[in-house]
């Protein structure tokens, strides 16, 4: 997976200390099906993902991140959660704590496949069974699969 520039030149200052970053989570879904890709780096089936750039939309970056790794068009219909990640240790010893903002997407148009070469493969699932992505995930996906309404938010209480 490619790092992005401005995390490579943040990671220059500040070496592997923890980077604060916000992620979006693009739960895309076509009738009853969902798109899912294995990662080509833990190999896990998990929906489009990515990092937010510096002065993009959120709902831009969800878009962004479909049509950059799977080659599919998107409508971004709602924010479903809001949610601290556990903290993330890469291999190379990077720290990262991702504010993730899961976003229930509709499909537009485009055969999925692997784009940019962060998912080894892409194609559409049965809702009816997720049984193949982690529990993490399946809570993302739940979350967007809910009925429309103010998005979820942890903590506060």
């Amino acid at each position: 997976m490619a790092t992005p520039d401005f995390i490579l030149e943040l990671r220059r200052m500040v070496g592997t200390h923890p980077l604060t970053l916000t992620g979006v989570t693009a739960v895309i879904v076509r009738g009853d099906e969902i798109l899912l890709g294995r990662r080509s780096d833990n190999g896990a089936l998990t929906p489009v993902t990515g990092i937010v750039d510096p002065h993009e939309e959120p709902a831009d970056a969800a878009r962004r991140e479909a049509l950059e790794e799977a080659g599919v068009a998107i409508r971004v219909d709602r924010l479903a959660w809001v949610h601290q990640i556990p903290r993330v240790t890469y291999a190379n010893g990077d720290q990262t704590d991702y504010l993730d903002l899961t976003f229930r997407c509709s499909w537009l148009s485009g055969e999925p496949y692997p784009a940019d070469g962060e998912m080894t493969e892409v194609g559409w699932y049965p809702l009816a069974d997720l049984s193949l992505v982690d529990d993490e995930m399946r809570a993302r996906i739940l979350s967007a699969l809910g009925e429309a309404g103010p998005a979820r938010f942890e903590g506060g209480r």
